[in-house]
């Protein structure tokens, strides 16, 4: 699908195009899982080429960042469904040729929703591609931020859970489940976030150091700065959040070692207290012809009384010990 984005007036109007001549004002190409004719259409109105998925899925800098034909080349990892279970990132490449962006893209990062609905009510007169760009890594960053509190949140609940844990003792084992059920998430959540930010923040780098040589206004430059600011700040705090991640998670797993060896101790209780009854019960119960103690009239109950105390004074003596 392509969007196509043109000044009208005090807004950017939508445009979707289905054939035909595009717009000479268009100040913003938004593609979206693009045709072939789409890719085509494109090319011939800004005269660049536009790149493939597979191209845009390469991990190294100098694919991702680079000069083509005078039109600056740059992919970013972002994030996408972080508010439902399964979230994931996705490669979204920015091209800036001759004042007009050009996105390519496979997915629906949120920030490109917002900056189109924000820009459809007003945007600033004179909008350039340029301009645009900051307002999508503005809202992009924004977005970063946002997932980041939420998950900040959900961890300082999970941290709750794990150290001051609520209900019976018999709740604990479907509790644990959940904690590590969340942890896992959350760290999955976490470092998304953290390859996102880092990728924004070489494309931002990037931006940078060509504002000089592309005579960017100075409010425009300073905005780059802040930004630098922001994603250094927020791959602090995500790395912060991962490791508080970790430590969350090696103490659950101490919790349930701990859970364990309770649960081993008590059956090495029970078979050091079981012994003793279980060896006087073995040894009267031979067959041999000549037991003297077989005669007597009290030797049932005094068996009894043997086994008895032999199973009682172990546990005594554990309790003591404060072993149990």
């Amino acid at each position: 699908m392509l969007s196509i984005f043109v000044p009208h007036g005090a807004s950017l109007a939508r445009q979707s195009w289905e054939g035909g001549p595009i717009p000479e004002a268009a100040v913003w190409f938004d593609l979206v899982s693009p045709m072939l004719e789409e890719d085509k259409a494109v090319e011939q109105a800004t005269g660049i080429a536009i790149p493939t998925r597979e191209e845009m899925q390469e991990i190294e800098v100098s694919s991702r960042l680079y000069v083509e034909n005078g039109a600056r080349y740059m992919t970013a990892t972002l994030m996408c469904n972080s508010d439902t279970a399964t979230p994931k990132t996705t490669p979204v490449t920015f091209i800036l040729a001759g004042h007009r962006l050009v996105t390519v893209r496979y997915d629906e990062p949120r920030p490109f929703v917002l900056i189109g609905n924000k820009l459809a009510r007003q945007c600033p007169a004179g909008i350039t591609g340029e301009m645009l760009l900051l307002e999508l890594f503005d809202a992009v960053i924004d977005r970063a931020a946002d997932i980041l509190e939420r998950a900040g949140a959900e961890i300082e609940r999970v941290s709750h859970d794990v150290f001051e844990p609520e209900g019976r003792k018999a709740d604990r084992a479907l509790a644990y489940r959940y904690i590590l059920k969340t942890i896992g998430r959350k760290g999955d959540l976490t470092s998304k976030i953290r390859e996102s930010l880092v990728s924004i923040g070489r494309v931002v780098l990037f931006l940078a150091n060509d504002a000089e040589s592309l005579k960017w206004q100075k409010e425009m430059r300073n905005q780059l700065k802040t930004m630098q600011r922001d994603v250094q700040s927020l791959s602090d705090h995500a790395t912060y959040l991962g490791n508080k991640i970790t430590f969350l998670l090696d103490a659950m797993l101490g919790l349930i070692s701990l859970e364990q060896n309770n649960i081993i101790k008590i059956f090495s209780v029970l078979a050091v207290v079981l012994m003793p009854p279980t060896l006087i019960a073995s040894i009267y119960g031979m067959n041999f012809r000549h037991m003297p103690e077989l005669d007597w009239p009290y030797g049932y109950p005094l068996a009894l009384l043997v086994m008895l105390v032999a199973a009682v004074l172990p546990y005594f003596v554990f309790k003591w010990k404060r072993w149990l």
